[in-house]
């Protein structure tokens, strides 16, 4: 249903009423979401203010204007003259009665153990805390990096740095040593708080040797804070500090002020694009935009409960903490597989912690989706809202997710943005009809459209997603990298923010992402997203499939199709027939694939996006580029068999040798 009139769900009455954005469009005095998005645009400081004086979220100082005079407009100084610390609107519930009964977080390890905190003790631990970090050096500015699985110590951690004006660098739990060299190095970090063992699917792994190799190369750190016990009090003359010792008899009197504009984040992205790039968010930028986000797109509110199981280093670990308690909602925490002991453990934990709101990559819901009888397994009847992002979702696994999954209740909000831009550009909101596979509305105060390759609005056919003006949530520029980040966003139309991604906006003002513009095919002058051609290409026994554009001289590019056969047994050449008459029928005989190749899984981030580049570079036999977001080691060995596979083995190789 790709730019058609059928809706997939359509709001009842009663959920538009008791809805966030009803209250807010009765606040502002407008008549629906249409109105409401007019209003952002036309009267931005109006809108945010009215938005967080609605959501309870408070300043220390309200700003005078929403951007100071004189600034660069891609680098906007946001809620001039205001002062802040996100943290406060976070654990400002446990400073009441209520708070010592009101559930802020719960956290489920994979062998079943489960740690639940009020929002009392939540705000006493992460205040300790941030004693504690003071009380070893730690000072305002500081990089801190966090390498920490998502539970109560990364929770309380992130907080923590936040709460003393620190600035947290969240790194993801899977990377080796040159990994978080390269970024702990590129911010000058001066702390690592770290887990010295990660368990996945009961094997647990010590990191220990790794934390060595990496602290030895990092001269500007200061200290390590290690979860549980370490083998050494030092390393390379830095000290090594339990986790639990630190501020176990203090805490701050005060969180500290904070201007709007200053950083309390560094998230390198997924490197999905080549070298990592450290977007940098500030107290006034990403927590408004993810409690708006998280009140207007989600629907959540106070007494919710959230589970989204991610990893840290991944934008959406900041988003569900900031998000759920600033907005007094319970922040439900996994760490471990999300298939381990089996794929009933979502459905599981939704039914046990009566989660109302879930999300998940649509790279996890294709797995419980295949997996439906474990996962349909236990009751969902609490969920409210579904959420889907970090890559295009299927139609065949939205339609699952909403009807199967969902019980056709609860709407799938799907949901696109980006490191860069701390939360969503275009998303579902609940008010309106969905689309499958669609977004039903821009993000509030964020104008978005397409652009033709001349820079010119166009709907109904594929174009570079842009957003006119600046918006609250865009980075504050690249870590030290300034130039990088207006090449990378502001150079291809003047003055016009240049997101990457390819986007068809239908007659109906539905919204629809087609794949990434730096994996964009142009066979024989035509353009189309890879999305699209994977969408026909998925026929019974494919498991997964990229679609690539290699270089050609007479078309320009040629198609390629990496499969992964749902068996290895199925990899022949009458399946791959059937796949490129797929593509043939589906989009016309100039997008006929040249070649299809087969591999045992497609290299992908943790959060589930395929590193189309990677293949690209492998199917031309280039370098790889950077594969530290890659999330096994196995990914980078099944791309360098595909290598094999078409060039042969490299030379003096095993496989040479044996060949």
């Amino acid at each position: 249903m790709s730019a058609g009139t059928d809706f997939a769900w359509t709001p009842a009455p009663q959920t538009i009423e008791r809805s966030n954005i009803h209250a807010l469009c009765a606040m502002l005095g407008v008549r629906d979401y249409d109105g409401l998005h007019r209003l952002s645009l036309d009267d931005t400081f109006r809108f945010h203010q009215t938005a967080m004086r609605h959501l309870g979220f408070e300043w220390f100082r309200w700003p005078d204007a929403l951007i100071a005079e004189g600034c660069d407009p891609r680098l906007p100084h946001w809620f001039a003259g205001g002062e802040l610390n996100w943290v406060h609107n976070a654990l400002r519930r446990g400073e009441s009665d209520a708070g010592r009964h009101q559930i802020a977080l719960i956290c489920e390890q994979e062998d079943g153990r489960v740690q639940q905190l009020s929002y009392f003790e939540l705000r006493q631990e992460a205040l300790r805390k941030a004693a504690g970090l003071r009380a070893s050096g730690i000072r305002r500015g500081d990089r801190v990096g966090l390498m920490l699985s998502m539970g109560k110590d990364a929770v309380v951690a992130f907080l923590a740095i936040s709460a003393l004006g620190a600035i947290a660098v969240p790194l993801f739990t899977g990377f080796g040593a040159d990994a978080m060299v390269a970024r702990l190095q590129a911010c000058d970090a001066r702390a690592l708080i770290t887990d010295r063992h990660l368990t996945r699917r009961g094997q647990t792994t010590d990191l220990w040797e790794r934390l060595v190799l990496v602290t030895r190369q990092l001269p500007a750190l200061r200290v390590v804070f290690i979860t549980t016990e370490a083998p050494a009090r030092s390393i390379a003359g830095k000290a090594v500090m339990p986790w639990s010792d630190v501020g176990r008899d203090q805490s701050i009197d005060s969180i500290e002020a904070m201007g709007a504009n200053d950083p309390f984040m560094i998230v390198y992205t997924s490197g999905t694009t080549g070298r990592p790039k450290g977007a940098v968010h500030t107290h006034g930028g990403f927590p408004v935009k993810i409690v708006e986000d998280s009140a207007y797109h989600f629907d959540l509110k106070s007494g919710d409960r959230w589970l989204w199981p991610s990893d840290l280093g991944w934008i959406v670990g900041p988003i569900t903490i900031v998000g759920a308690l600033c907005l007094g909602a319970t922040l439900v925490c996994y760490d471990g597989a999300p298939d381990h002991p089996d794929w009933s453990r979502m459905g599981a934990m939704i039914g046990r912690h009566q989660v109302t709101h879930f999300g998940a990559s649509p790279t996890l819901l294709r797995g419980l989706m295949q997996n439906a009888d474990s996962s349909l397994s236990a009751p969902r009847s609490d969920l409210q809202v579904l959420i889907s992002a970090g890559e295009v979702l299927p139609e065949d696994v939205f339609d699952w997710y909403l009807n199967d999954f969902g019980n056709g209740r609860a709407p799938v909000i799907n949901y696109t943005g980006g490191t860069e831009v701390s939360g969503a550009i275009l998303g579902n909101v609940v008010t309106r009809p969905i689309k499958a596979s669609g977004f039903n509305a821009a993000s509030l105060a964020a104008d978005v459209v397409a652009y033709d390759d001349a820079g010119l609005p166009c709907r109904n056919t594929v174009g570079e997603l842009v957003i006119r003006r600046p918006f609250v949530g865009m980075t504050h520029g690249f870590w030290q990298e300034p130039e990088r980040y207006f090449d990378a966003y502001w150079s291809q139309f003047p003055d016009v923010w240049t997101h990457g991604d390819l986007l068809l906006q239908d007659a109906d003002g539905h919204s629809f992402i087609k794949g990434r513009s730096d994996d964009t095919l142009k066979i024989a002058g035509k353009r189309v997203g890879p999305a699209e051609v994977e969408e026909v290409a998925r026929i019974q026994g494919v498991r997964d499939i990229a679609a690539v554009g290699l270089s050609d001289d007479v078309k320009g590019q040629r198609l390629v199709l990496v499969v992964v056969p749902e068996s290895p047994s199925l990899a022949t050449p009458e399946l791959a027939q059937a796949v490129a008459t797929a593509v043939r029928a589906g989009l016309g005989k100039p997008f006929a694939p040249a070649s299809i190749h087969w591999i045992e899984m497609l290299p992908k981030t943790r959060n589930g996006k395929v590193l189309r580049r990677m293949l690209r570079r492998a199917l031309e036999n280039q370098a790889l580029g950077d594969t530290s977001s890659l999330e096994s080691t196995s990914m980078l060995m099944a791309v360098e068999r595909l290598r094999a596979s078409v060039f042969g083995p490299p030379p003096g190789s095993t496989q040479e040798a044996h060949a």
